[in-house]
């Protein structure tokens, strides 16, 4: 069984940061790429960033040059640091992690950000 858990979600001032870590925990043989997803209410769940085992990033538009993505391998762990957020930022993200071709997703964990 794999779990992944969310943390460091909470409500920010618009133009501050937070940092999101995503632990992993299991059976876990080894974990391929890894990735960050936002909903926001009355929309669909988005791509906010992927990372892959080999430390490659990938960025949606909207976050580039605010958000950093990072994992730590020997923790089976993930990041978000998310800088200068805005309003349009506030959802619930979410962790996903690709683990021997099966897909997992953490519970979520909200960000709001105040104007």
């Amino acid at each position: 069984q794999v779990q992944l858990v969310e943390s460091g979600g909470g409500l920010v001032q618009a133009g501050g940061s937070l940092r999101l870590s995503c632990a992993a925990s299991g059976r876990i043989l080894g974990i391929g790429a890894m990735g960050w997803y936002r909903q926001a209410p009355g929309k669909q769940r988005e791509l906010v960033a992927t990372v892959t085992s080999g430390g490659r990033t990938n960025y949606a538009d909207s976050v580039k040059g605010r958000f950093t993505i990072s994992r730590d391998n020997a923790k089976n762990t993930m990041y978000l640091q998310m800088n200068s957020l805005k309003p349009e930022d506030t959802a619930v993200y979410y962790c996903n992690a690709n683990i021997i071709g099966i897909a997992y997703w953490g519970q979520g964990t909200q960000v709001t950000v105040s104007s």
